[in-house]
């Protein structure tokens, strides 16, 4: 079990041997492995690597195995393990670079890479569509060509099925095995499954043992061969059966430890059969940015946001009602293949059913009442080992019923959650499993990557696993999660930033601040836009000014880059697919002339005062997540301040300058504090260590967040503390201690017996980490 890792962006720009080259400062922090992002051969060029075209080979752009190798001898002679981030969903649609597609659309569905690929061969009448054409295939015959026993399309090379070479272009086209098709059909026309709504990365089939064996063959190898020593598994709910994935790969593994990028809803619980050491950690981040957060200023916020918003809130102003109809919307364009094939199977197995309550069932009423579960589910996909009925349930049905135009057809909705329950069957496992997997592809598509850009009243929300609705955490709550996790998961993984946040740790620190002083930023906001229009629409402006606000002094070219992403993934005035250029340059420009301008200095001066605020919530969230229950992961520059947006901005690649002697930052100081305690004692912080909440006694208390760990270490932070010092500060608040003298982990002279008094504890930083000595 890892004590603490450290997330490195492997790419081309910083390859293993830059790695390698940055181990000593890693060790340095007290780390115990190195988190590596995908390491298996990605499309070249890619900055991330998830896009994987070759799983049995390390990626040569990084070094290849041999790189790998060194990095990891590197890394041991430093005391040092290596973790790495496998993909086992879905590989790059890039024909020309993945082997065992190119072979199957050259062979079809006879080729024994066939089974790999999760393709609907019979919805594409017996061809693969590939979505690569810029019009239809009309308009776009003079630019395809065959060369060399290829088939050419700008850019693109497709393979020529034996024999064909010849034909004429229109003939050649119908005897392949797949077809190029528009680009715009991939929203209702492609016949393979996709990740989320990305159709450049297609499903793989790893349910089949030979597939998995295949595609798990060098990672494997790699764990037993002592190189790895533990997996992240990337988004685990696409797959059809999560549940015997990753049985199997607990048994292939033997057992290493093992973390599964799996998002829980609030409420929502990892299936307790797993066989792995927990989650990434995004349940944490949400409990640890809501301690920092106050619930009712958050909806003040709310309120002046309405205000500022006017008229556009009714398209943004309440949280359900967003996630609601940007779920309706993803379902009827991005993810409109989807449910087509989704109905396809359930109309299959209403149709072979001796029941002739389910023969009788119309294919559109069974999508419809599909939608109309979909839309309302409230945890991202039901798993075998679960009770569906928890999450299809008979109220979700009863609301699901009344949305039916024709209230004859609402029996739909009985039949398919009846499908959805239970029964026998090849036919009915494989709609089990299409509709849970549409479940988990709705619920990131439309909360994620459309709500979380429509309903922005308190951005530090709006992160994955978040709930904008209802972003505070109080105490008491995190108390029972701590507890929870150390009982059942205490090898789970934390994080607070990721290659995934829409915005690090330190700029959501920034934003809570705003939820402590909500009518000041109403009133500085006015202030700021008093001179111009507002920005392209109040919705955008009210982001584009939080942004701001929380990433501090930065390059006006990145915030600008932020905003047009967060316009088109909102997609209420632009999108992706449909670009208005109008609209974009006015968001560049409202950018650059506000925020980024003279009238944007009034929120910087406001930032400026609030600073000894924001430094409380950044070190606070730091402590917290080091020193809680789980393993921590540190992404990748955030041992010191790190201000970053949504990607591309945070995967930057990482540089690695140790500050000099006496230079190190408050965070820095944190960090390696916690890292290097919990190295030194993994009994305090391991799988069989206790956790033990520590309330202060006194005016201030509900101020000071603390709690023990074994009775080795005690962790205490600040929260709220605009608030604390408008209503005077510590005063008399003392902190009683478990039995023992405590050093400070920060200053070791400073000792402390029986208890704290708060003021005292917190002089130097508003955050303390004390280790028992006695």
């Amino acid at each position: 079990m890892p004590t603490a890792t450290y997330r490195l962006q492997v790419q081309p720009a910083f390859p293993f041997a830059a790695a390698a080259a940055a181990v000593p400062y890693l060790a340095s922090l007290g780390v115990s492995h190195l988190h590596l992002s995908p390491v298996l051969e990605a499309v070249p060029g890619s900055p991330h690597g998830y896009d994987v075209v070759d799983p049995t080979r390390v990626r040569e752009e990084l070094g290849g195995e041999e790189g790998l190798r060194a990095l990891a001898g590197t890394a041991r002679e430093h005391g040092l393990g290596l973790v790495a981030d496998i993909v086992p969903n879905h590989m790059a649609m890039a024909p020309r670079h993945n082997r065992a597609l190119w072979e199957v659309l050259r062979e079809g569905p006879k080729s024994p890479y066939a089974r790999w690929f999760d393709i609907d061969w019979e919805a594409g009448g017996g061809q693969v569509l590939v979505p690569v054409l810029g019009g239809p295939v009309g308009a776009e015959l003079a630019h395809l060509r065959t060369d060399g026993g290829v088939l050419r399309y700008h850019d693109h090379v497709l393979p020529l099925r034996e024999g064909t070479e010849e034909l004429p272009l229109p003939q050649l086209l119908d005897a392949q095995w797949y077809r190029p098709v528009w680009w715009r059909l991939a929203r209702t026309e492609l016949n393979y499954r996709r990740f989320f709504s990305i159709s450049e990365l297609i499903g793989v089939r790893v349910e089949d043992p030979e597939v998995f064996e295949a595609t798990h063959g060098t990672v494997l190898r790699l764990l037993h061969e002592g190189v790895l020593d533990g997996l992240r598994v990337d988004h685990p709910d696409g797959l059809a059966d999560p549940d015997t994935y990753l049985e199997r790969l607990h048994e292939a593994t033997g057992g290493r430890w093992t973390v599964v990028e799996k998002i829980l809803a609030d409420g929502e619980r990892l299936p307790a059969s797993w066989p792995v050491a927990g989650t990434t950690g995004y349940d944490a981040l949400r409990r640890v940015d809501g301690l920092f957060t106050d619930p009712e200023g958050a909806r003040r916020l709310l309120d002046h946001y309405r205000h500022f918003a006017a008229p556009q809130t009714d398209r943004g102003g309440d949280w359900a009602a967003t996630a609601r109809r940007a779920a309706y919307g993803v379902l009827s364009h991005e993810l409109a293949a989807e449910l087509d094939r989704l109905t396809r199977v359930a109309s299959r197995v209403c149709a072979t059913s001796p029941d002739p309550a389910l023969r009788d069932r119309a294919p559109w009423a069974l999508r419809t009442a599909l939608e109309e579960l979909l839309v309302r589910l409230e945890v991202y996909r039901p798993y075998s080992s679960g009770d569906p009925a928890d999450v299809v349930t008979e109220e979700a049905a009863e609301q699901a019923r009344a949305a039916f135009a024709v209230p004859e057809e609402a029996g739909a909705v009985d039949v398919v959650r009846g499908l959805v329950l239970g029964g026998a069957g090849p036919a009915r496992a494989d709609f089990r499993a299409r509709f849970a997997q549409t479940a988990s592809a709705l619920r990131a598509k439309s909360v994620e990557d459309t709500a979380f850009y429509r309903y922005v009243p308190f951005l530090a929300a709006n992160e994955v696993g978040g709930d904008p609705g209802s972003p505070g955490v109080s105490p008491a709550d995190f108390h029972a999660y701590c507890a929870r996790v150390q009982r059942d998961w205490p090898a789970t993984g934390t994080v607070v930033s990721t290659h995934d946040t829409k915005r690090s740790a330190d700029v959501r620190a920034a934003l809570a601040v705003l939820t402590e002083c909500p009518a000041r930023w109403a009133e500085e906001l006015a202030q700021a836009t008093h001179a111009e229009e507002g920005g392209p629409d109040g919705q955008l402006a009210w982001a584009a000014w939080q942004t701001v606000f929380g990433l501090g002094p930065a390059a006006p070219e990145r915030v600008r880059e932020a905003m047009l992403k967060h316009a088109r993934e909102a997609g209420l005035y632009t999108s992706w697919t449909e670009q208005e250029p109008p609209y974009e340059d006015a968001v560049a420009a409202f950018v650059t002339a506000g925020p980024c301008g003279v009238p944007g200095e009034r929120v910087a001066a406001l930032r400026d005062a609030l600073e000894p605020h924001v430094r409380a919530n950044v070190l606070g969230t730091a402590l917290v997540h080091l020193t809680m229950p789980g393993v921590p992961d540190v992404y990748q520059g955030t041992e010191h301040e790190y201000l970053a947006l949504v990607d591309p901005d945070n995967r930057r690649p990482a540089r690695f300058a140790p500050p000099e002697p006496g230079e190190e930052s408050a965070k820095g100081s944190v960090t390696t504090a916690a890292l290097r305690l919990r190295r030194r004692r993994p009994e305090v912080f391991g799988a069989s260590a206790t956790y033990e909440p520590l309330a202060a006694e006194g005016p201030a208390a509900a101020h000071c967040l603390a709690f023990a760990r074994s009775g080795g270490a005690v962790t205490a932070v600040t929260r709220l503390s605009l608030r604390l010092a408008e209503a005077g500060g510590w005063r008399e608040t003392v902190l009683p201690l478990p039995p023992g003298r405590w050093a400070d982990a920060l200053a070791p002279e400073r000792a402390f017996t029986g208890h704290a008094r708060v003021a005292e504890l917190f002089a130097r930083l508003p955050v303390a980490l004390l280790e028992r000595v006695d």
